[in-house]
């Protein structure tokens, strides 16, 4: 099975020229069976699919996922349990062993994106990288081919990958038509929602990631004077942090995992992480 594993819509990032429609239409010329809808810090793109799409596109799998920004170490691919209704999610700004404590309990999958991509935004470019880089221990999986990265910064994601002995995914990251289907996940078996996805990973099934490369992202076009764009996006996710910081607690009390099942999820990724 053939997955985007990185996707934009309109829907859902405000940054995306590519409508959800547009976004299956053309990922199914170009022969994929699915994709993973990862807006930032919200569903709203899912929710296109879940209330308007999802009876008129039967062939193709569209699971819900989040690019969650976490406030000290960089975005997160997030996947929940098909049905977990999870506002927190939603709420940008969790340190990221929050996220991961979070994620788990409920019995979620998570992993960097662009891994070693823009400042402030990438998790090996963060002080919690730098200072702990056994935390990577923790995760389910590695962004290791991203369309809208440099070739050097998807190597170092792979060898990351290697050396925790996680399996890499691939996605285009696509904001426009052009780059939609340049980054792929090729897994063995067809999967038609969140759980069989999540099942798939959790038992250390066979992955591949791969694709081609856009070259044409803001990042591309402006060059040496790209860290005033990292600079930007480290101020709005600041004050984007703040400014959710009531939802956020009121969110975490609310929809806290229960300990019992942290517990048995604990287990599970353990168990999981031998067979590799």
């Amino acid at each position: 099975m053939k997955i985007d594993m990185h996707c934009h819509v309109g829907e859902g990032s405000i940054d995306s020229h590519v409508s959800l429609e547009e976004y299956i239409n053309i990922l199914k010329s170009r022969g994929y069976d699915g994709m993973l809808v990862t807006d930032h810090d919200t569903y709203n793109g899912y929710r296109k699919w879940k209330y308007d799409l999802c009876n008129t596109c039967k062939d193709f799998v569209v699971l819900k996922g989040i690019e969650y920004d976490t406030k000290d170490g960089g975005h997160f691919i997030c996947i929940m349990p098909s049905g977990t209704k999870m506002r927190l999610m939603e709420n940008r700004g969790l340190h990221l062993v929050d996220l991961i404590e979070f994620v788990h309990g409920h019995g979620g999958i998570l992993g960097p994106a662009h891994p070693y991509g823009a400042k402030y935004q990438s998790f090996a470019t963060t002080k919690v990288f730098k200072k702990n880089a056994n935390l990577t221990k923790e995760f389910d999986f590695i962004e290791t081919f991203n369309a809208c990265e440099s070739a050097i910064s998807n190597k170092k994601a792979a060898k990351l990958a290697r050396v925790y002995n996680l399996p890499g995914i691939g996605g285009s990251d696509a904001h426009k038509p052009k780059a939609v289907g340049l980054g792929y996940t090729k897994i063995l078996k067809s999967v038609s929602d969140e759980d069989e996805f999540i099942e798939y990973i959790k038992g250390a099934a066979p992955v591949l990631a791969d694709g081609e490369y856009y070259g044409e992202t803001l990042k591309d076009r402006v060059g040496k004077i790209g860290h005033i764009i990292d600079a930007g996006f480290w101020i709005y996710n600041r004050s984007g942090t703040l400014f959710q910081n009531r939802k956020r607690k009121k969110n975490i009390v609310k929809e806290k995992p229960n300990e019992n099942i942290m517990k048995i999820k604990k287990t599970t990724f353990s168990d999981a992480a031998k067979k590799r």
